[in-house]
């Protein structure tokens, strides 16, 4: 969607080799940094959560480019609220494969965990839509610059501002005791 949506065509090559690549790297990416958490424990976690937040963040962008496609929006107040939206659904998705595989909680699911989450999370939230907002609203594109390019580079800056955010107070707030 991301894709289609600043102006390239799909082609099923480009398709084929994205997810040929990404079948094949992640797996491995994974088996790597299993290997170096013999001697650094946090880093098949982290590497979990990377993985994690990749899905999300292909889910966060398809999100904001469906809205940008379907709107033709792609700055201001609007552009903020996709923004948003974009990292509510993808957080939700977030919290089942965080708590499940990442951080390997085996305690159901309840009320007080889902509590902590959603609360670090608005703070994730409250730092992602800040930081993509400024970038796009703010800063703004340079002079000439694609709108669209610009809007799907202030919210992948703003996933890395808020990735360290999100996994720290996951790891040693939400999911503590996993």
């Amino acid at each position: 969607m991301p894709i289609k949506n600043l102006g390239f065509e799909i082609k099923p090559l480009l398709v084929l080799i994205s997810v040929v690549g990404l079948t094949f790297f992640a797996p491995l990416a994974l088996f790597i940094l299993k290997l170096l958490s013999r001697r650094f424990k946090v880093l098949e976690q982290f590497g979990k959560f990377a993985a994690v937040g990749t899905l999300n963040t292909f889910l966060y962008l398809a999100v904001i480019n469906l809205l940008i496609l379907l709107t033709d929006i792609a700055r201001g107040t609007y552009y903020s609220v996709f923004v948003v939206a974009g990292f509510i659904i993808a957080t939700t998705n977030s919290y089942l494969w965080n708590k499940f595989w990442t951080f390997q909680s085996r305690a159901p699911i309840n009320l007080a965990e889902y509590g902590r989450f959603a609360f670090f999370t608005l703070i994730g939230v409250l730092i992602n839509a800040s930081t993509a907002s400024l970038i796009v609203n703010v800063i703004g594109a340079p002079s000439g610059f694609n709108l669209k390019l610009w809007a799907n580079i202030g919210a992948l800056i703003a996933v890395f501002v808020s990735f360290l955010w999100n996994f720290i107070s996951y790891r040693k707030i939400v999911f503590k005791n996993a």
